[in-house]
C-alpha cells in the first residue's frame, strides 16, 4: 500500500532561482578574498567547494511542464513552478511535459459486431496529468498511450456495425458522437493507471476492407434504391387515395369497382414508373 501511495504526485516547494544566484555570486566575492590569507584557508576552501557544489542546485522549468525531482532513488515530489528554480544538489530531475498532445493512430483492420472487415483509425488528445503515476506506473508512458489506445480502438470497433441496419441500432459509421464518446471512455479507463487524461477521441478514417469494399458497395446501393422506392410508392398510393376522394366529394364521374381498380392501376404506373409513360387518348366511351 505505501508503495503505491508513493506514486502519487505531490508537491515539492523549491526556492526562486534568480535570489539564489545573487547569493551564491555574493559568497563567491566574499570567499575570493579570503583565499590569500593563510590562516583563513582551512576555514574558505570547504565554504568554497560547498558553495561551487550549491551552483548544481539551479534548473530550469518551462511553461506547462513539471519536473519530477528524487533523491536516490526516491520519489520526492514534482516541481510545477515555473522559471528557475534551486532545490538540493543532490536531487535528479526529470522534466516532464503537462502539455496538451495529439496523435493519429494507424489504420487498424478489424471486424466489426457483424464480422465484416472494416479499416479503422482514430486520433487521440491527451495530457498528463499526474507526473509521478506518468513516470513511476509505467516505463513509457508516451508508448503506453500509443498501445492501449489502438488497443480500445479495436474493442469499439468489434463492439458495434459498420453501418445503420435499423432505427435502434448504433452504428459506426452513422452515430459519431456517441462512438466518440465511447471510445474516449475506454481509452480513459486504459490510461487512468499512468496519470493521463483522454480529452478526446474521434474516428479519424473508417472504410471497409479492400476485399469487400465493392461487395459492401453494392449492398448500399441497393439499400438507398429499396428505400428510394418506398418513398415513392407511399407517395403514389396518398395521391391515388387523394384522387378518388375528390372525385367522389365533388360528383365529377362515377365509377365501379372494376374501373377504380383500373384507374388506381394506371395511376400507380405513371406515378411509380422510371420511365415516362406515353398516355392513350380515349374518344369514345370507358364502357
Amino acid at each position: 500500500m505505501n508503495q503505491n501511495a508513493s506514486i502519487i504526485e505531490r508537491p515539492l516547494k523549491t526556492l526562486p532561482g534568480i535570489p539564489m544566484i545573487l547569493f551564491l555570486l555574493l559568497v563567491t566575492f566574499l570567499l575570493l578574498p579570503a583565499l590569500f590569507g593563510v590562516g583563513l584557508r582551512l576555514l574558505v576552501v570547504p565554504l568554497g567547494i560547498v558553495t561551487l557544489f550549491c551552483w548544481f542546485g539551479l534548473f530550469m522549468v518551462q511553461p506547462n511542464q513539471g519536473s519530477v525531482v528524487q533523491l536516490f532513488g526516491r520519489y520526492i515530489g514534482t516541481v510545477r513552478a515555473q522559471g528557475l528554480r534551486w532545490a538540493n544538489p543532490f536531487f535528479s530531475k526529470r522534466p516532464v511535459s503537462l502539455r496538451i498532445r495529439n496523435f493519429e493512430s494507424n489504420k487498424l483492420k478489424v471486424n466489426d459486431l457483424g464480422g465484416s472487415p472494416i479499416e479503422i483509425a482514430a486520433i487521440v488528445v491527451w495530457q498528463v496529468v499526474d507526473t509521478a503515476e506518468a513516470v513511476f506506473a509505467v516505463d513509457d508512458y508516451e508508448n503506453f498511450v500509443h498501445v492501449q489506445s489502438e488497443a480500445a480502438l479495436r474493442q469499439s470497433a468489434t463492439s458495434y456495425p459498420y453501418d445503420l441496419h435499423d432505427d435502434h441500432t448504433v452504428s459506426l459509421r452513422s452515430h459519431t458522437q456517441e462512438i466518440a464518446d465511447h471510445l474516449r471512455k475506454e481509452i480513459q479507463d486504459r490510461l487512468t493507471s499512468a496519470g493521463v487524461q483522454v480529452l478526446e477521441a474521434r474516428i479519424a478514417h473508417l472504410a471497409y476492407a479492400p476485399e469487400i469494399a465493392q461487395a459492401m458497395l453494392q449492398r448500399q446501393q441497393a439499400g438507398a434504391i429499396i428505400a428510394a422506392r418506398s418513398k415513392i410508392v407511399e407517395g403514389a398510393v396518398t395521391m391515388v387515395h387523394m384522387a378518388l376522394e375528390q372525385l367522389a366529394e365533388k360528383g365529377m364521374v362515377n365509377l365501379d369497382e372494376e374501373r377504380k381498380a383500373q384507374m388506381v392501376s394506371n395511376l400507380l404506373v405513371v406515378l411509380c414508373g422510371e420511365r415516362g409513360t406515353q398516355p392513350i387518348v380515349n374518344t369514345g366511351s370507358i364502357y
